[in-house]
């Protein structure tokens, strides 16, 4: 399998010129920008997947339905397609399309995991609304994601107080608030 290249950023999301691997930029706490995705189904639930347990980080928590790294060369909106069909393919018959995520916003977190893995990452917030999907529909990538499941609003806010979500903050207070309004 070949190494994950991705774009270095200075700290105010400009790249940099130099790219690296994601393992050599996490060890070396560069800045660099990723994506998440909130799966939104037409009842407004939220699809979660929780981590497989061999993930370097947050192993075995819940995590928002799809995140991940933006590969060197690649905008925010094609990683996120990306990475839908990577990690959580929905076998409908139904492509990801750019035109159907809308952007939420971006911001920047520093979480230090030990002192060889430091994400100083850039995120891009995006929601893809899907009618008609449910969890049969969903092929799940068995080497990144142990399950998976939709929860509503109020279950969301539940397991942010029991801790047993990854930390989002950002994007759950967003998310709720955008969700409200539906």
């Amino acid at each position: 399998m070949s190494k994950e290249l991705i774009d270095v950023l200075d700290e105010n999301g400009v790249k940099t010129g130099e790219i690296l691997s994601r393992e050599e930029i996490h060890k070396k706490g560069l800045w660099h920008r990723a994506i998440v995705v909130a799966i939104v189904n037409d009842k407004n639930e939220i699809l979660l997947q929780q981590r497989s347990l061999d993930k370097e980080k947050n192993a075995g928590m819940w995590d928002i339905s799809v995140a991940g790294h933006i590969s060197t060369g690649q905008d925010a909106i094609s990683a996120a397609a990306r990475e839908i069909n990577e990690e959580v393919s929905v076998s409908l018959g139904y492509s990801v399309d750019i035109k159907d995520f809308r952007y939420m916003f971006s911001y920047r977190d520093i979480k230090k995991f030990s002192d060889d893995f430091t994400e100083n990452q850039f995120y891009d917030f995006f929601i893809l609304r899907k009618a008609g999907i449910s969890i049969k529909d969903i092929k799940m990538q068995e080497s990144e994601v142990k399950a998976i499941k939709f929860v509503s609003i109020n279950e969301l806010a539940e397991m942010i107080d029991r801790n047993i979500i990854v930390d989002r903050k950002a994007v759950y207070d967003e998310l709720m608030n955008y969700l409200h309004r539906y």
